[in-house]
């Protein structure tokens, strides 16, 4: 089960950290995952925002790169998303899961809204 949490209302311009638990997965298993952050916006597809392995090694995409960064912490079993510079079009629910997805099931995810 992936429990997301972290959202939230911000202006743009401000950050937001959020966090991902992998809370009934055993730590080998979710050390296998290359484990990513994804969002989807009202109307559009969900889209991979990030991904990280379990060595740290990460990809960005570029509609985030430089504002957005991902990383794990494998004995919490807990992916992070530190973002910054929010600007309006980043409003989405965020979502983790592992990469790519498959079978498995998604969270609930968390909301976040940049307004100005």
């Amino acid at each position: 089960q992936l429990v997301e949490s972290g959202g939230g209302l911000v202006q743009p311009g401000g950050s937001l950290r959020l966090s991902c638990v992998a809370s009934r997965a055993i730590l080998s298993t979710f050390n296998q995952y290359v484990m990513g952050w994804y969002r989807q916006a009202p109307g559009k597809q969900r889209e991979l925002l990030a991904s990280v392995t379990k060595d740290g090694n990460t990809n960005v995409a570029d509609s985030v790169k430089g504002r957005f960064t991902i990383s794990r912490h494998n004995s919490k079993k807990t992916v992070y998303l530190q973002m910054n510079g929010l600007k309006p079009e980043d409003t989405a629910v965020y979502y983790c899961n592992s990469v790519p997805s498959g079978s498995n099931s998604w969270g609930q995810g968390t909301q976040v809204t940049v307004f100005s």
